[in-house]
């Protein structure tokens, strides 16, 4: 699956001011469900906070993945957000995190979910793209960086 396949322009945020690690999950998880008319922000938000609670999806390096398989779910939907401030975030170098992608699949795609991460985690272990996503000021770069 490529990114442009889950990942709508109008789910991408830049510049957002999240003040915790809570507070980016919740705007991940509306992000989401504003782009699919079939899922509510509160399902998503505990999710998402789910599998947080099983372990940090922190990368390290100002990088966090946070996915969850979401019951009921028909499609996998993706969110990118980009904050003005990193935030504290557990991440496994204890450096705080100002990239997130969200990944929400249904919940039998255990094997698209695991590809779909394994992507991402190659994308974002790329440092001329992460600096590059950092520094981007449009939605349409960052789309660009992210499906490219």
């Amino acid at each position: 699956m490529n990114i442009s396949d889950i990942l709508l322009p109008e789910c991408i945020l830049l510049d957002m001011d999240c003040h915790s690690k809570k507070d980016a999950l919740d705007t991940l998880a509306k992000t989401i469900a504003d782009s699919d008319s079939e899922t509510s922000q509160t399902e998503v938000f505990d999710c998402l906070c789910a599998r947080e609670r099983l372990g940090s999806t922190g990368l390290g390096n100002g990088i966090a993945i946070p996915h969850g398989r979401l019951k009921n779910s028909k499609k996998t939907i993706a969110a990118f957000l980009q904050l003005d401030d990193a935030i504290d975030y557990d991440a496994v170098d204890k450096a705080p995190v100002d990239l997130l992608f969200a990944l929400i699949v249904p919940e039998d795609s255990t094997e698209e979910h695991l590809q779909t991460l394994a992507s991402l985690a190659e994308t974002f272990s790329n440092p001329e793209i992460v600096s590059k996503l950092r520094q981007s000021g449009s939605s349409a770069e960052v789309f660009s960086l992210l499906t490219g």
